[in-house]
């Protein structure tokens, strides 16, 4: 049989691999359009601090490492998907055949429609290119503005400040990272980028970007004064790349796929940031664009690509943690709660620390902390295992901080 995967991120690695392992006679190919070896996006930051250099990025640290397990690795960018004939072509004019494909393609950063964001100085934090264009235009001292406190943003920003620039994040909302965390978190983690050193500007729009001249940029802010800057970083938010197919499968904000992971072509399947699968707390469909949805997804996906195999997907968990400049965050599940539901705060502003609870009856469904390192794996099995929690849902009612001992009292007979 011939596989072919379209997308070098950690969803088409691992699917590749996943796929060698179970079907050592196939023929593998795994296409990307990128001119550099298969990497990691989130390892971009620590190339940017100077941790890491290029290489460390790569997702497999040796050049050869596909070809000697038999995996054609192609960099060149699809054009088209003939799913009736099961081919695609390449840019290069080449065409391949399928017996199955998969769409690994990840997603795309979005640019807001402002006025400039195409002028020289503006940069995406996306890809190997953009983090040499970073370097190049990021000195200690220089003026940098980052336009997005979301997730990726709060990565990048801490990568920034230890370069040593002076930085201003500008963000719409009124927190930081507010699909992750509420406001009392979220206004906890802007205080303590400010006391690092780091300007943040929440409710707060970039009008406009200009050319200022002398290599730099006027950005005009909605309610502060203008800034002059040398840069300007976008990170504000992705969509999925799903254009390759569209009109071919079924689609929605990403690829819909079954719990096979498979879309409405049988022999086109799609795994990570593209993939629209279910989402385990709501049992309907999303687009978890996280590191460990599309490893999860890459290995199911092959599997299921794999002759004979069935394995079900029986929904991604949301879940996100993150390190801004030394605070731990992390939001499960239905963080938001769930309708007709109760909840349980316990905040200690002055330590930077913050813990709230989220429960469907007396299961714990989401979670959003703050400060917190210990037993947050316990909180994401609590709501994965939607264990009934009983007279421990009172006790942590009254201290959310006691989950490993309602965790324990379930798991210990």
């Amino acid at each position: 049989m011939s596989h072919v995967i379209i997308g070098t991120g950690p969803a088409g690695v691992i699917a590749a691999e996943t796929l060698r392992k179970r079907m050592p006679e196939a023929a593998i190919t795994l296409i990307g359009e990128e001119p550099e070896l298969p990497y990691s996006r989130m390892a971009l930051p620590y190339h940017l601090i100077g941790d890491i250099q290029e290489a460390g990025t790569h997702l497999r640290k040796t050049a050869d490492h596909f070809a000697q397990h038999n995996i054609e690795l192609l960099q060149q960018r699809v054009t088209t998907v003939a799913a009736a004939e099961q081919q695609l072509s390449l840019n290069n004019g080449q065409t391949l055949s399928y017996d199955k494909l998969l769409l690994a393609t990840g997603s795309k950063p979005m640019r807001p429609p402002i006025d400039g964001m195409d002028l020289p100085g503006v940069v995406n934090c996306w890809t190997l290119a953009d983090a040499r264009q970073i370097i190049a235009g990021a000195a200690p001292g220089d003026k940098v503005v980052l336009m997005g406190a979301g997730f990726i943003g709060c990565i990048i920003l801490e990568a920034l400040a230890r370069r040593g620039v002076d930085l201003t994040v500008v963000e719409m909302e009124n927190r930081m990272v507010p699909r992750m965390m509420d406001e009392q978190s979220g206004g906890l983690l802007k205080t303590w980028c400010e006391n690092k050193g780091v300007n943040v500007l929440t409710s707060t729009r970039v009008n406009a970007v200009s050319d200022a001249g002398g290599g730099q940029l006027g950005i005009d802010l909605d309610g502060h004064e203008s800034m002059t800057v040398d840069l300007l970083i976008s990170a504000t938010g992705v969509r999925p790349n799903s254009e390759l197919v569209d009109g071919i499968v079924d689609t929605n904000h990403g690829i819909l796929v079954n719990e096979y992971l498979q879309s409405s072509d049988p022999n086109i399947y799609a795994a990570g940031d593209v993939a629209e699968g279910k989402d385990f707390s709501t049992g309907g469909y999303s687009v978890q664009a996280i590191q460990p949805t599309a490893v999860e997804h890459g290995y199911l996906a092959a599997t299921n690509m794999s002759a004979g195999a069935e394995s079900l997907h029986r929904g991604s968990i949301n879940m996100n943690v993150l390190d801004t400049m030394g605070l731990i965050s992390s939001s499960f599940g239905l963080w938001e709660g769930a309708e007709s539901g109760d909840e349980t705060t316990l905040g200690d502003p002055a330590r930077f620390k913050y813990i709230n609870l989220q429960f469907a009856d007396d299961v714990l469904v989401g979670a959003n902390t703050l400060g917190i390192t210990q037993h947050i794996g316990v909180l994401r099995g609590l709501i994965q295992n939607q264990t009934p929690l009983g007279k421990w849902k009172a006790k942590l009612m009254a201290d959310p901080t006691r989950v490993m001992e309602a965790y324990l009292a379930h798991r210990v007979p």
